[in-house]
């Protein structure tokens, strides 16, 4: 039986690999169960705006590597799978946490729910639309000036406008990202991040919804010994860990 590496081992032994061994083939099975690794990251209000697309389809995989330049580590990838983020689909997942947390608080009525059951309930009925429910961008700039007026006396929140909303759905699907290629890594399976690719054109591919986003396509293989284009460079640690 193989045995997984540990967490730091994992994470020292993923690199971006960019070409990958055309003789090993890798377990559809293990990818899939790295993928439902990959929902289990921290995710903004825990609204899972996410989508992950597994390709192992080989003329789709081929179009995709096309839409990302023919780079080597899509051209010689084994399998694909493209992150996809999903902010408009905000309404359904808070639906799904509403429904989630009332079968959780057990079959009573609202006026026996406690203070932080009550809290919940608003929370995904009342703030979450408020922050979400936008026309053309105007109602998110309406929020961001008037909450920085507000601001100038005590602290509130800031990222109100539809493109810091874009950001937070892009932020949790990157988190998600990383937990699939550290699981990856920890089977001996290799990664490759790629945000060079012609996004609109993926989209076509995968017949994705208008408010779908691209977040990242990533290769996946069996790393090749010239797959590995150098050392690893980080900038000294000195440089970014600060203590206060």
């Amino acid at each position: 039986m193989k045995i997984e590496k540990t967490v730091t081992e994992a994470i020292s032994y993923r690199r971006s690999v960019r070409i990958y061994n055309q003789e090993e083939e890798i377990d559809t099975k293990a990818v899939r169960k790295c993928l439902e690794n990959a929902v289990l990251a921290p995710t903004s209000s825990n609204l899972q705006l996410w989508e992950f697309y597994h390709i192992t389809n080989k003329d789709v995989q081929k179009k995709i590597s096309t839409a990302c330049f023919d780079q080597p580590a899509a051209n010689t990838a084994k399998q694909l799978v493209v992150i996809v983020a999903r902010k408009n689909l905000w309404n359904k997942r808070a639906k799904a946490n509403l429904n989630f947390l009332t079968k959780s608080f057990g079959d009573k009525p609202v006026e026996e729910y406690d203070s932080k059951e009550k809290f919940a309930i608003t929370y995904y009925k009342k703030l979450i639309p408020s922050l979400y429910i936008d026309f053309l961008g105007a109602l998110g700039l309406i929020r961001y000036l008037v909450f920085n007026l507000v601001g100038l006396f005590k602290p509130v929140y800031r990222q109100l406008r539809n493109s810091d909303m874009r950001i937070v759905a892009h932020k949790s699907a990157a988190l998600a990202a990383q937990n699939f290629m550290i699981s990856m890594a920890a089977i001996g399976y290799d990664t490759c991040p790629m945000e060079g690719s012609d996004t609109l054109r993926i989209k076509r591919v995968l017949n994705l919804a208008r408010g779908a986003e691209i977040n990242m396509v990533i290769a996946c293989g069996i790393r090749d010994p010239k797959g590995i284009y150098g050392p690893r460079f980080r900038v000294p640690f000195q440089e970014v860990y600060k203590e206060i």
